[in-house]
């Protein structure tokens, strides 16, 4: 039964980190492919970039905890020397994040619709980190109104909590 339920988990993490580094890359083509031919100069895109960085640090971080999650999920705590890497990228990523919303206002757009995207991705970072460092976010569609409000630990945190 516990083997089972091991082999589940490392299914869905599997999923999971697969899909957060999938959509780092999304979001980095997206903006590379699409949005930047469009913006009018070098400003809109360091607003982009100060945006879209921070997201991706996030979504990569997150891409790769849930694969190397696999290793010790059902069986032991997560490694200390790990533990206390992401016990550091919890504080850096507040700071990569003020640095990004800092460039944002910097270079903010003056076309409503370029700065709305804009923020709207720095936004989806905060969220992202949120998500993984302070209060779990994500959750199936129909259960999502239901379950938002008890503001449950993220599985990320409470594996830094366990680590030996």
């Amino acid at each position: 039964m516990v083997d089972q339920r091991r082999k589940s988990l490392r299914r869905r993490y599997l999923s999971l980190g697969l899909g957060e580094l999938a959509a780092a890359g999304a979001f980095a083509a997206v903006a590379v492919g699409v949005v930047m031919p469009r913006l009018e100069g070098p400003q809109d895109s360091a607003a982009l970039w100060s945006a879209l960085v921070p997201l991706l640090v996030v979504l990569v971080q997150a891409g790769v905890y849930w694969l190397l999650a696999r290793d010790w999920v059902e069986q032991a705590p997560m490694p200390a020397r790990l533990a206390a890497l992401y016990r550091v990228f919890r504080v850096l990523d507040i700071v990569v994040l003020a640095v990004g919303l800092l460039g944002v206002l910097i270079w903010l757009p003056d076309h409503f619709v370029t700065a709305a995207a804009i923020v709207v991705t720095w936004a989806f970072g905060v969220v992202e980190y949120v998500n993984y460092f302070v209060a779990r976010l994500a959750y199936p569609l129909r259960r999502w109104p239901f379950e938002i409000g008890r503001w449950r630990t993220p599985q990320l945190v409470r594996d830094l909590n366990s680590a030996r």
